[in-house]
């Protein structure tokens, strides 16, 4: 018992629900390719956000929580958004609310993925769950309503809970400000927040994530000529638009090493970050570039343990995330190609100014370029990155006791390399909260790639922890 509160039932009901009931509906919703709206257009034509957003209604209207009201919220030309409101159970303390979020759009299918897998066909290989969104994040929907129910059918309190599951994050959220601010009276004051939208270092034991990566992202345009001309009579007269991109490709990274050129895409590491990084490294049994698929002999840029957990989370890194102006191999013929388009990605440390850092990338690319070729830095955007405020000592508790009774071991923290712009946006509106980010993409998981996996045993866990931090948070003394 944890101050009243079933645990050992509550593991035991999580369990059963999500063999019998969760499992099945995820299983349906990977099935259903809803793509983030930056990756289709045409995605209220299509139709598939909506049948998503239906069947993940379904499911949450069948639940049996006392109270609970659920809202489908459409603000005009944005994509559609799930509110539950579930009044405060049990002998709850009275305070500020709950605020529990995830998203259920989705990246696209991508290429690579091996026989017998594909991204909308779902396929349960022993405890993984193959297919695209399952563990990115379609499963929170899920979790968040079973782990207040579990609270509720065991003995357990919450204070009330406010539930939003967005459609757009796999586009930068764009539309999550506005239902924000819209559903702001309703979502009233908020001191704890849990977001499943995060990943894990391995699978024995809960990681909270404590810092997230900004981005500083944008197209860079190389153009040369009006239209392509044969190689042969335009090569070493008219220069090559890919040379002049790759020129000023160098100007921000290092090519040899990687390391971006740019004071404005860096920060100083918080020292407690630093001494986090170092301790989580000395209790890993591999590197964190373990995980990793690697081809043939192709090495890290990094070799040592801490180090590689500070690249992914506290430096910026470039990538070339997409390409235009190629022809496929099967018709490219010996031409001069009349330009070269890069679809630029930075990561940014999560303390650093993204307006700032897109800005001073497009200052560089754009100025006194090679052969005054024709260059622009269009589609620019930048999200901020997130770095978590310590915790209070009665969360640190909570969170020690929900992962040792949950996974059998004591909770740790790391930095998350990606991004959830939803975090730095509730960080300024709610500067006194306290953030449990926590997720289930771990080692292999690839989210964003082919062979995306949910490891359905840490979901399980997850969403158990879940309840009893939520039961803590209501129950506990300050």
């Amino acid at each position: 018992m944890l101050y009243g509160f079933d645990v050992q039932n509550v593991l035991a009901f999580v369990d059963r629900v999500w063999d019998a009931e969760v499992t099945p509906a995820l299983m349906e919703y990977i099935s259903i390719p809803n793509v983030s709206a930056a990756y289709d257009p045409d995605w209220k034509a299509a139709g598939h956000m909506d049948r998503a957003v239906s069947h993940v209604l379904a499911w949450m209207e069948a639940r049996d929580i006392a109270g609970m009201e659920i809202s489908l919220i459409e603000l005009d030309d944005r994509t559609p958004l799930i509110f539950v409101d579930i009044p405060a159970f049990g002998t709850a303390q009275p305070g500020p609310n709950v605020l529990l979020y995830g998203h259920l759009d989705k990246q696209p299918e991508m290429s690579g993925w091996r026989e017998g897998l594909a991204p909308w066909s779902p396929v349960i290989e022993g405890d993984r769950l193959y297919g695209r969104g399952g563990a990115d994040d379609g499963y929170s929907s899920f979790a968040s309503l079973l782990a207040v129910e579990a609270v509720q059918k065991h003995g357990g309190s919450h204070r009330r809970c406010v539930v939003m599951i967005e459609a757009s994050e796999e586009s930068g959220s764009p539309d999550l400000p506005a239902y924000v601010e819209h559903l702001a009276p309703r979502i009233g004051d908020v001191d704890l927040v849990i977001c499943l939208d995060s990943g894990c270092i391995d699978y024995d034991r809960m990681w909270v994530t404590t810092s997230l990566r900004g981005i500083a992202a944008g197209t860079l345009v190389v153009r040369v000529l009006e239209e392509g001309v044969h190689s042969g009579d335009a090569s070493g007269v008219v220069p090559s638009s890919f040379r002049v991109a790759r020129a000023l490709l160098d100007r921000i990274e290092d090519p040899s090493t990687g390391e971006m050129l740019l004071p404005e895409l860096h920060v100083d590491i918080p020292p407690d970050r630093l001494a986090a990084a170092r301790a989580t490294a000395s209790e890993l049994s591999e590197p964190i570039s373990a995980q990793y698929k690697w081809s043939g002999t192709t090495m890290p840029m990094i070799s040592d343990w801490a180090e590689q957990l500070l690249a992914r989370t506290w430096k910026p890194a470039l990538s070339v995330i997409g390409a235009d102006g190629f022809p496929d191999f099967s018709r490219a013929g010996n031409v001069l190609r009349p330009f070269t388009s890069l679809k630029l990605s930075v990561r940014l440390p999560p303390t650093c100014d993204a307006h700032v850092a897109v800005a001073a990338l497009a200052k560089v690319l754009t100025t006194d370029v090679p052969h005054a070729a024709d260059v622009a830095f269009v589609d620019r955007e930048g999200s901020p990155g997130w770095n978590a405020p310590s915790f209070s000592p009665w969360l640190e508790a909570a969170l020690n006791r929900a992962s040792e009774a949950a996974f059998g071991a004591s909770v740790r923290t790391f930095g998350e390399g990606g991004s959830i712009p939803f975090m730095g946006m509730l960080g300024e509106r709610f500067p006194d909260a306290q953030f449990v980010v926590t997720g289930v993409l771990g080692p292999e998981s690839n989210a964003h790639g082919p062979n995306e996996y949910l490891h359905l045993p840490t979901a399980r866990r997850l969403t158990a922890a879940m309840a009893m931090i939520l039961h803590d948070h209501a129950t506990v003394e300050r």
